[in-house]
């Protein structure tokens, strides 16, 4: 063989060596390394139902704006409500006159000799005494409702957020405890990234985790806050008798489960929206990783090798 011929075989075998060594590393990474494609933006979703029923006069928000705690949503139809609630001032004024009647009308039969008076009468007029006195508490608690049905009437915002999907306008009605509007906390974001099973040995809470947005933008960094102790099974679902509903056909390709792993966002750089639902690339890098990508070693594969074979039989 020539030297010419025996250089080319040589350049050969070292392209071919590459091929394989980094076929086999970008394997590695992609089968057991911590990150996914498939992470999912979260964010704490408050339905905002009003208190009290009534036809919506005001609804002083628009559609994907911005709001504080505090600030009036929108309003329900205030009349009735001062209504009541200058009936319910009516009624304890009634009720303290009563009040007052009988307590007078208690403190002089108490003060007449027996003689006068009989026993069973001085003691009836305390007891229409005490009963005055509970008409009255009544009447005051009467009074507080009709005044926070009066101050519900008005529906503030609960936290920062964002008004979304806004569907509700002046002169649709308002059921009590119906949501009428959806409102986003700002102060809520988290990730959940929905890791294989094979690369959970690798994933440990308080692990630095890297999110990026499939829109684009700068790194969000954060850390893993929890990690999933179950998921459904679809295969095996309980019976209508509680028993267990094994499925008797086995499928030999079986596809590593997602579990779901929560991080927490702990820097979100300033200008870049965050939007729940929206898709995003999670990066765990492993306590006392070196390295932003670390690939599992040749333990770590022949682990999960076998633990193919195992599914596989």
């Amino acid at each position: 063989m020539s030297l010419q011929s025996l250089v080319r075989f040589m350049i050969t075998l070292l392209v071919f060596a590459i091929a394989v060594f980094l076929g086999y590393t970008l394997w590695n990474h992609y089968m057991y390394a911590p990150w996914t494609r498939d992470g999912r933006v979260r964010a704490k979703v408050i339905n905002i139902a009003p208190d009290v029923s009534g036809i919506v006069t005001d609804v002083l928000v628009g559609d994907n704006e911005i709001v504080h705690r505090g600030d009036v949503l929108f309003h329900i139809d205030q009349a009735r409500f001062r209504y009541a609630l200058d009936q319910a001032e009516a009624q304890v004024a009634l009720r303290k006159s009563e009040l007052d009647m009988r307590n007078q009308q208690a403190a002089r039969r108490a003060q007449l000799e027996g003689s006068v008076i009989s026993a069973e009468s001085r003691e009836d007029a305390g007891a229409q005494a005490r009963q005055a006195l509970a008409n009255y508490q009544g009447a005051l608690a009467a009074r507080d409702v009709a005044r926070l049905n009066l101050t519900r009437s008005e529906v503030r915002a609960p936290v920062d957020g964002y008004v979304t999907n806004l569907n509700l306008y002046p002169g649709d009605y308002a059921a009590a405890g119906v949501a009428r509007l959806a409102l986003i906390d700002s102060h809520s974001y988290w990730v959940y990234g929905y890791f294989e099973e094979t690369k959970l040995p690798h994933v440990h809470v308080g692990d630095r985790a890297e999110v990026r947005l499939l829109a684009g933008g700068d790194v969000i960094t954060g850390h893993v806050e929890s990690i999933a102790r179950g998921i459904s099974d679809r295969d095996n679902p309980a019976g209508s008798t509680l028993l267990a509903d094994v499925n008797p056909v086995f499928t030999w390709v079986r596809l590593a489960q997602r579990v779901p792993v929560r991080i927490h966002l702990d820097d979100v750089p300033d200008g870049q929206l965050l939007a729940a639902g929206t898709t995003c690339t999670v990066t765990v890098i492993p306590s006392g990783s070196d390295s932003r990508h670390r690939t599992p070693d040749r333990s770590d594969s022949q682990q999960g090798a076998a633990r193919a074979q195992l599914q596989a039989r």
